[in-house]
């Protein structure tokens, strides 16, 4: 009979002691929260990558105003995409499609269409159950040529 009093006694003192409370909340929910963080971080890496491929189309079609004709201002993009995409991160520019031609709607304006391999990127490491954007980024930008 002592023994099942000290037993009911130190069950009573267990459920009743919040000493380990913390580290058992911990132990559940920092999982939980690791796992946001990490999914944060690598959306975050995606949409700084498709935020540099939208920047490279617009700064390509800044570039390509100074030619003179299409020929000009695909040289003007080609040199351009081969000596300052380096410079933009989450970008590696061995994956980077340019494609640059004069408008067949509008012969005033100059199209500079870019496509990324994104399938590099951390964010289809994740999990595959998660809805995730496409593997190809693909971005444009339309400048006017022959002043205004």
């Amino acid at each position: 009979m002592l023994k099942n009093r000290k037993f009911l006694a130190s069950g009573f003192r267990f459920r009743t002691d919040a000493a380990g409370t913390s580290a058992v909340e911990f132990a559940m929910l920092a999982p939980v929260f690791i796992l946001l963080l990490l999914g944060m971080v690598a959306y975050g890496i995606y949409f700084g990558a498709s935020h540099s491929v939208q920047q490279i189309a617009a700064d390509a079609a800044r570039t390509a105003i100074a030619g003179l004709n299409q020929t000009e201002r695909q040289a003007l993009v080609s040199d351009f995409v081969a000596h300052d995409v380096a410079g933009y991160p989450f970008v590696d520019p061995d994956k980077l499609t340019v494609n640059a031609q004069d408008s067949a709607a509008d012969g005033s304006q100059f199209i500079v269409s870019v496509s990324y391999d994104a399938r590099n990127l951390p964010v289809w490491n994740l999990f595959p159950m998660l809805p995730l954007p496409g593997t190809t980024i693909q971005r444009q930008s339309t400048i006017r040529v022959g002043g205004i």
